[in-house]
């Protein structure tokens, strides 16, 4: 199938069912202990629990049923040709935020990007839903980002100050060798979620100020929610990637910035430059 025909598919709806099915699968461990099962290590270098395995599962199924010919980046997999294969790249991380889900924390969401290339730049369609509360997000390059239906238009001039600063990778041994700098961003509070792909939606809807992560991020973690943000009119950037394309693969390591204004943006890179993760 040729890119053009694969892009121009439903992933919105795709994306949806795909969720739903996530859902499902999450309710048949109701149990910790369930949930906290280890299945190895993942692809993308971390332990994959039943859970993520059990979403990743049912979401591959899924697309068998789409039926479009896509490469699948998945957290857990690796790289996977569905259907065949093709110029697409689907970039999926079936829990963002499995610690959360595994203690059953209710932040953790489904993240699914479309690229037309290998870089953060092509990334096409995003999507990221809360599974706990079905709060749902999404974009299209060119097209504008939206929450639960409504369009998102972040007004940058009423974002000049950082009362709310999101933190991820918030490792205890981080915050405190960082703290001079996370003070001296003037930030009035901090916020945790313990998902990336929810942080950054969180700055698409103005909840949060700014994010910065204070160790790399993957491209599974933050494919779609980068293009969220950017389309909701806020900004991005990875310090890590030299100044050149940030790429979409398994080896891809950068820490992320995302805010809500230029200036906001311009003190977290004040900041990235003294943190180290």
């Amino acid at each position: 199938m040729a890119a053009a025909d694969a892009l121009s598919q439903d992933w919105l709806a795709f994306s949806r069912r795909a969720t739903e099915a996530g859902r499902e699968a999450l309710a048949r461990f109701p149990l910790r202990a369930e949930r906290s099962e280890r299945m190895g290590r993942g692809e993308g270098g971390d332990m994959t629990l039943a859970i993520d395995a059990a979403v990743e599962d049912v979401v591959f199924e899924e697309l068998e049923r789409f039926g479009v010919g896509v490469c699948v980046l998945s957290e857990e997999r690796g790289v996977v040709d569905i259907c065949g294969g093709g110029p697409v790249r689907l970039v999926i991380d079936p829990i963002d935020g499995s610690l959360n889900a595994k203690r059953e924390i209710p932040l953790y969401s489904i993240s699914i990007a479309v690229a037309s290339g290998d870089d953060m730049e092509s990334v096409e369609f995003g999507y990221i839903s809360d599974f706990p509360d079905g709060e749902e997000w999404w974009a299209y390059r060119g097209g504008g980002a939206f929450h639960d239906g409504h369009p998102l238009t972040i007004d940058a001039a009423a974002h000049e100050r950082l009362e709310i600063l999101g933190v991820e990778s918030a490792a205890p041994s981080l915050i405190f060798a960082h703290s001079e700098a996370l003070a001296a961003t003037e930030a009035d509070r901090m916020r945790m979620l313990g998902s990336a792909a929810l942080s950054l939606c969180y700055v698409a809807s103005a909840r949060f100020d700014g994010l910065i992560s204070l160790r790399p991020m993957r491209s599974v973690d933050v494919a779609a929610g980068q293009l969220i943000v950017r389309e909701a009119g806020g900004r991005v950037a990875f310090p890590d990637d030299g100044g050149g394309p940030t790429g979409l693969g398994l080896e891809m390591r950068s820490r992320v910035l995302a805010a809500t204004s230029d200036r906001i943006l311009g003190l977290l890179h004040d900041t990235a430059r003294t943190v180290r993760g």
